[in-house]
């Protein structure tokens, strides 16, 4: 069943002592946005996004928490409030800049690129610092922007483009904004950064039944060779990118996390974790094998939606479950995946 999945997942999470030191600002896309893009754009996801939590709508793209989320849980802190939301937010433990669809560089469609989301940071501090000089209360300090952990999750909407341009061409730029985005943050002030590289492009169910494909290009568990090979690339770069930041940052940390393995072990080795048909979309529409239509996505009239209790890794073929990502999130939590192998809430004592 569901429920024992994330009881599988949740089993290792033993919540951090950070306590109301823990302050996080998020940069990236669907995978982290907590609901800025509905937020920025007057969009209502509906249901059944959201059936398991917070029960409505939220703007995550998920039938419930996100990565994000569980990291935030493990810290004992609230959720991050999208920093485009005016209502209700809360940005006493940092702020969440990750809108969907947004990629390094920007394009027509989506605006929020990783460079936007970045001057939003620095306008987002300067007003805090600016409040608080004013008398303003509950408001972060400049110690707690030196201190707080800034987390990066984006790559995956750039191999869209990348594999319709010059494709080493659009990778070396998707590296080097991040590294410039790093170095931005790090020149006013942040220290702690934790890097997420992308995970396997080829895998996604809506990547699997829209491209054309023969037995050739897919491996042993029905992902697109080519494609995954893409993201390979780019975390390859990645990488380098943050050991050299790792030694050329006077008295920062810049932990490189590998997610990719993290979600291609879900698919691989799923049936170990309790999913089954890791290449099908829980939401979507047409059935097996992957229940994606590009016409019927997960929230339109005809699209259907698994029962609460299914066991699936891919929520509406491009993003993943809530069991999914608390799997993921354990993993995270394990410190097998990253490099330096430190834990997840080391920056509360940085």
């Amino acid at each position: 069943m569901l429920v024992s999945v994330l009881l599988l997942a949740l089993a290792v999470f033993v919540v951090s002592e950070c306590g109301t030191k823990a302050i996080i600002f998020n940069f990236g896309d669907s995978n982290s946005d907590t609901g800025g893009y509905s937020a920025g754009l007057g969009f209502n996801t509906p249901l059944p996004i959201g059936r398991l939590f917070p029960h409505q709508p939220s703007g995550r793209l998920c039938d419930g928490r996100l990565v994000i989320d569980f990291l935030c849980e493990y810290l004992n802190i609230s959720y991050l409030s999208p920093y485009l939301e005016s209502l209700g937010s809360d940005f006493k433990h940092g702020a969440n800049f990750a809108i969907s669809g947004a990629a390094t560089q920007a394009y027509a469609t989506n605006p929020f690129s990783l460079p936007v989301q970045v001057l939003q940071f620095l306008r987002f501090k300067s007003r805090s610092l600016h409040l608080l000089a004013q008398g303003s209360k509950d408001l972060i300090n400049e110690d707690g922007f030196m201190n707080a952990l800034y987390t990066i999750d984006i790559g995956q909407n750039d191999l869209y483009g990348a594999f319709a341009s010059n494709f080493s061409d659009r990778i070396n730029i998707t590296v080097n904004e991040i590294k410039n985005a790093i170095q931005t943050i790090y020149d006013h002030g942040g220290k702690n950064f934790w890097v997420h590289n992308t995970g396997p492009f080829g895998c996604l169910p809506e990547r699997v039944s829209l491209m054309k494909k023969n037995n050739s290009d897919l491996d042993a568990y029905g992902c697109l060779i080519t494609l995954n090979n893409g993201a390979k690339e780019l975390n390859f770069k990645l990488s380098a990118v943050c050991d050299e930041l790792n030694s050329e940052l006077e008295n920062a940390t810049v932990v490189y996390t590998d997610i990719y393995s993290v979600k291609y072990d879900l698919i691989a080795n799923s049936s170990n974790y309790g999913f089954e048909s890791p290449l099908m979309a829980c939401c979507g529409f047409g059935g097996p094998p992957y229940n994606f239509n590009m016409s019927i996505r997960c929230g339109s009239t005809r699209s259907q939606a698994c029962s609460i209790n299914s066991k699936y890794i891919s929520w509406d073929g491009v993003h993943y479950t809530e069991a999914a990502n608390a799997m993921v999130a354990s993993k995270i939590l394990s410190t097998e995946y990253s490099k330096p192998r430190i834990k997840f809430d080391y920056f509360c004592s940085a």
